[in-house]
């Protein structure tokens, strides 16, 4: 997997100060424990001063947490390309492959980020808490539309219930975590298939149990 330089800013344009302190803080809590970074580790590696820090965030959670947030807004806009990208044509299926396939590879070509945002940001702060709840919503938002998307293609696949999504992307992440503490994260790619299948499973299983098959 192609390792690229960020994803808050596009390679081939100067990053702002903001964007430059946002891929700082993931690549410094990525290289040691997040109690361990300082401020003064941030703007060091951003090369700004500590009055721009400030401007900008509170302290450093409020850095990690705008950081996982406007990362993952990146890696959800390219799981949206990635399915408009194959075509109207596409049935569900190729959407939910297409879609999985760019989190993995966004996830592989930016290690420093999977690893901040999925093993430090599950904190206990109050902030980190919701940020995590909002952030897993709009990933069930995406599969939500897989799974209408699959109902209307094969109608006796049935509604899909919300909870079964929501569990989906638990179990998502708690792989890819794993995949992050044990094996090398800049292979996470190697989870799509996985995933793809855990998805599908999910989605055409839901007919057992859901109202309209009864």
């Amino acid at each position: 997997m192609t390792r690229t330089d960020s994803l808050f800013y596009k390679d081939d344009e100067a990053p702002s100060q903001r964007a430059r302190m946002l891929d700082a803080i993931t690549r410094v809590v990525a290289d040691k424990d997040y109690a361990r970074v300082t401020v003064a580790d941030i703007v060091a590696l951003a090369g700004v001063s500590r009055r721009t820090f400030y401007e900008q965030f509170e302290d450093k959670e409020d850095c990690l947490l705008a950081a996982a947030a406007e990362g993952t807004t990146a890696v959800l806009n390219s799981m949206v390309e990635a399915g408009q990208t194959i075509g109207t044509d596409a049935n569900w299926q190729e959407i939910l492959a297409a879609g999985i396939e760019a989190y993995v590879n966004a996830l592989a070509s930016h290690p420093d980020f999977a690893r901040t945002f999925l093993v430090d940001i599950p904190g206990t702060s109050p902030k980190a808490i919701q940020l995590r709840r909002d952030l897993r919503d709009r990933f069930v938002q995406l599969y939500v539309f897989v799974a209408q998307r699959a109902t209307e293609e094969e109608p006796d696949l049935g509604e899909v219930p919300e909870p079964y999504l929501r569990a989906l992307v638990g179990g998502t992440a708690e792989l890819i975590h794993q995949h992050v503490l044990t094996k090398d994260p800049e292979r996470i790619d190697e989870l799509a298939p996985v995933i793809v299948r855990l998805a599908t499973v999910v989605i055409r299983g839901a007919a057992v149990t859901s109202p309209a098959s009864r």
